[in-house]
């Protein structure tokens, strides 16, 4: 049984569209594929995110691909939903237009004290900027208030907690902070207990192997331990923004996690 829920496509950035999704999993051996659309409702003023006007457009053509693969390949009809404070939640309400089968829930932006957004992924200038700017040029106040928002985003109805630790994503490539650290270890700690609190899955996500920033997945393997201890179930993902991606690292990630289905 192959499975992928975190599915990107030219709903919002990724390079194909959802057909070519569709065809490349059933070369691939695929029995599952997700599709989960960048999404930030209630807000709606990023160009690579759903918004209320396209998204029940989005969930039109997802499901109309569900009817015709049939047979051959389920097709889910997801959306990656971003909590964001004050502008985004990760919520069934959010997102009862569409109906979707399953929500991932993650943090791309974390809101400075100043109220500032400074986005964790996006580029290393523009993190490094961020962080200077708003969290008074201390990277630990920075990684410390994106873990205090995932923790907060967990109040939420959704399903699948999005690359928990996606503060790592530069941090081989351009280091910033110590994840040796013990204060880095009690925040994994302290976000591991509320994750298991919550009974929501975990992905391990092997986007940032495809994109070529990391060599591992999210979680890292500190984190995966810490998890696990805590009887938290994973569900592998590969966060595919192209078809070539679509099952990055499956073959060397299924065989040192058990995984479960999400729907």
């Amino acid at each position: 049984m192959k499975s992928n829920y975190h599915t990107h496509t030219t709903w919002c950035d990724g390079r194909n569209t959802p057909r070519e999704m569709v065809e490349a999993a059933l070369g691939k051996g695929f029995d599952t594929l997700g599709f989960s659309s960048h999404s930030m409702l209630p807000q709606d003023d990023e160009d690579w995110v759903l918004t209320p006007e396209k998204a029940p457009r989005y969930a039109a053509d997802i499901r109309s691909l569900a009817r015709e693969y049939e047979g051959l390949i389920r097709i889910l009809c997801g959306v990656e939903a971003d909590y964001v404070p004050s502008g985004a939640e990760p919520s069934r309400a959010a997102y009862a237009s569409i109906s979707p089968d399953y929500i991932i829930g993650s943090v791309h932006f974390v809101r400075a004290d100043d109220g500032a957004l400074v986005p964790v992924d996006h580029a290393p200038n523009l993190l490094a900027d961020g962080i200077r700017d708003h969290f008074g040029g201390k990277p630990a106040a920075f990684v410390k208030a994106y873990f205090a928002s995932v923790r907060a985003s967990l109040a939420f109805d959704y399903d699948m907690v999005g690359h928990p630790d996606l503060v790592r994503k530069f941090n081989v490539k351009h280091p910033y902070f110590d994840e040796s650290a013990a204060w880095y270890r009690d925040e994994l700690e302290h976000t591991a207990d509320a994750i298991a609190k919550s009974g929501k899955f975990v992905e391990v996500n092997t986007g940032a192997i495809s994109r070529g920033w990391l060599d591992d997945a999210y979680p890292s393997p500190t984190f995966r331990a810490i998890l696990r201890s805590r009887g938290v179930r994973f569900v592998l993902s590969a966060d595919a923004h192209s078809a070539e991606g679509l099952d990055c690292a499956f073959d060397r990630f299924a065989k040192e996690e058990t995984y479960e289905r999400l729907v």
